[in-house]
């Protein structure tokens, strides 16, 4: 039995997280030939958490591990590239410019960072008192 149809459901998946989430669009072959399975990923974007946190003025440190990612030659690593180890971190877009030292533009919704600047974040908070 052939699974494919020439309707698809889009999604996309988060570039924060590495879920996949629906877009709530359809996808239709205009030739109306069956190539497509139920679901589509298109590509990346941000659930609707991230969104959320996206509009209240955060930006998403994504913890990666550098030993699996795709080498970068550019010393940028690519969502498709990036080794995600569930660790994440979200900062307030001043916070994050004071803190490293780096203008973030307002459509960036995350930095992909090593293990040990979550580290040394969590570091940086006073421990609470007992």
């Amino acid at each position: 039995m052939n699974d494919k149809s020439h309707v698809s459901l889009e999604r996309r998946v988060c570039l924060a997280c590495g879920s996949p989430f629906d877009t709530g669009n359809i996808l239709l072959d205009k030739r109306l030939r069956q190539s497509m399975a139920h679901h589509t990923v298109t590509g990346w974007g941000l659930c609707s958490e991230h969104e959320r946190m996206f509009d209240e003025g955060f930006i998403a440190l994504v913890e990666c591990d550098p030993r699996r990612s795709g080498a970068p030659s550019s010393g940028r690593i690519d969502p498709e590239q990036a080794y995600r180890t569930g660790r994440l971190a979200h900062l307030r877009r001043e916070v994050f410019a004071k803190v490293f030292n780096v203008p973030v533009s307002a459509q960036q919704h995350c930095v992909f960072v090593e293990p040990e600047v979550i580290d040394h974040l969590q570091a940086m908070i006073a421990p609470a008192s007992k």
